[in-house]
């Protein structure tokens, strides 16, 4: 329960999800208290402990250990073993996320250095946020060039040009809408864009 694990633990209680937190620190334990379903003072690293808070009977675990590989590996290790199909964990290392991925956990994240990359792509052009997927894709949240605005969409050719698709639009003062062939560009206008990553971070450095 690091800061990585109290904001991901957090999130998904304002998402209306049940959550079960475990750190062997009592602060921790204490400063979480009251914030999530249930907090617990345990070693997560012993099988007996998770069996008696009923973490085997979990469908989704994530294990949010970043300051000892040891027990990172050994949390994640007892809850593969548990037959959870859904398991999550950090890695701080490209050699701690192998070991994580050899021992069967289905979804290894390098939180620093996914942020660390999204922040480089944000400073570099005119980004607001970015998002990359697998597969040479991505979507980005940025303001329109000042060539495509003042267009339909249908007439831009920003497709044609740029590999891209506007998936949706964003007035000041309004939320966000689905984008259509008889959009308008504003030079005021938040667009979201999605296409190959390189074609979508070139269009967001566009002046």
């Amino acid at each position: 329960m690091g800061r990585f694990g109290q904001a991901l633990a957090l999130e998904l209680i304002d998402e209306e999800t049940e959550v079960l937190g475990i750190d062997s620190d009592e602060d921790v334990v204490q400063a979480m208290s009251g914030s999530l379903t249930h907090v617990v003072r345990a070693d997560s690293t012993k099988e007996e402990a998770l069996r008696q808070l009923a973490v085997h009977e979990f469908s989704r675990a994530v294990v949010a250990i970043g300051t000892s590989l040891e027990a990172s590996i050994l949390t994640a290790s007892l809850l593969v073993s548990f037959g959870i199909p859904d398991v999550w964990a950090k890695a701080t290392s490209k050699a701690h996320g192998k070991i994580l991925a050899q021992l069967g956990v289905q979804h290894v994240v390098f939180p620093e250095h996914d942020m660390g990359q999204r922040v480089a792509h944000l400073v570099r052009g005119r980004m607001l946020d970015y998002i990359e997927f697998e597969d040479d894709f991505a979507m980005a949240k940025t303001t329109p060039p000042a060539d495509t605005c003042g267009k339909r969409l249908g007439d831009s050719a920003i497709r044609s040009r740029y590999g891209l698709t506007v998936v949706a639009i964003k007035r000041t003062g309004e939320g966000f809408t689905y984008a259509t062939a008889d959009t308008v560009l504003r030079p005021d206008d938040t667009i979201i864009v999605a296409g190959r990553t390189r074609q979508t971070e070139r269009f967001s450095e566009l002046g």
